[in-house]
């Protein structure tokens, strides 16, 4: 059976904390999963309205229900948290000291429009000193985009092409992975884990809108202990 959360696997400070959540655990959009999460956690995950922008809100300042699609804290206990299902969670937090954390959702509407530079701006650490964590995504396998996605980072960023392969006559792959490393680099963050698990892929474990077309979402989550 699968397990019902995933820990990161990168080299976060101890009191640093994350999950990510599998259908294992619920539809997070739903109560019942909401409250086997909540079990887990030490407060109400400040829940966001998510809009695929780049807007970050500080989760101990903001009341649930805020639109963003990131959120950091540098209070202990506050939970920041996403929901997902192929567009990817990425999770940020000081390696060095542990004094922030953050969280990201990523789709390529957001890491277009600059998601992960403006959560390491609102992280107000040094870029040097984070590490990143990308989470359950689509796949570069499974993710077919029409022209408009490669113009939309292309026309900003050339060297940006290399996470695309041609598919069909105006479809690419895209290998989000590779375009929020790119993204993160640039921000200044070159410590980045994770990256390898394919929401569409992996039926047993994940929920994904291009494979089921369904409302459920999994949940990911970064709080201080």
């Amino acid at each position: 059976m699968a397990p019902e959360v995933l820990a990161p696997d990168w080299p976060a400070p101890a009191r640093v904390r994350g999950l990510v959540t599998t259908r294992a655990l619920g539809d997070m959009r739903g109560a019942p999963g909401r409250a086997r999460l909540r079990a887990m956690l030490p407060s109400e995950p400040g829940w966001l309205r998510q809009v695929h922008g780049a807007a970050v809100v500080d989760a101990s300042r903001i009341a649930s229900g805020a639109q963003a699609d990131a959120a950091v804290t540098r209070a202990r206990g506050v939970v920041c948290a996403v929901l997902v299902a192929d567009c990817m969670p990425v999770l940020l937090a000081d390696a060095e000291q542990g004094k922030a954390v953050g969280i990201a959702h990523a789709g390529w509407r957001g890491l277009a429009a600059g998601v992960l530079q403006a959560t390491v701006t609102a992280m107000r650490v040094d870029p040097a000193r984070l590490i990143a964590w990308l989470g359950p995504a689509i796949g570069p396998h499974a993710y077919e985009v029409g022209e408009e996605v490669r113009a939309a980072f292309v026309s900003r960023d050339a060297r940006a092409g290399d996470a695309f392969s041609a598919a069909r006559p105006g479809h690419w792959m895209l290998d989000l992975y590779a375009v929020a490393r790119r993204r993160l680099a640039a921000a200044g963050v070159t410590r980045v884990f994770g990256g390898g698990l394919c929401t569409h892929s992996d039926a047993a474990r994940f929920y994904s809108w291009r494979r089921e077309r369904a409302p459920e979402r999994m949940a990911a989550a970064i709080w201080l202990a």
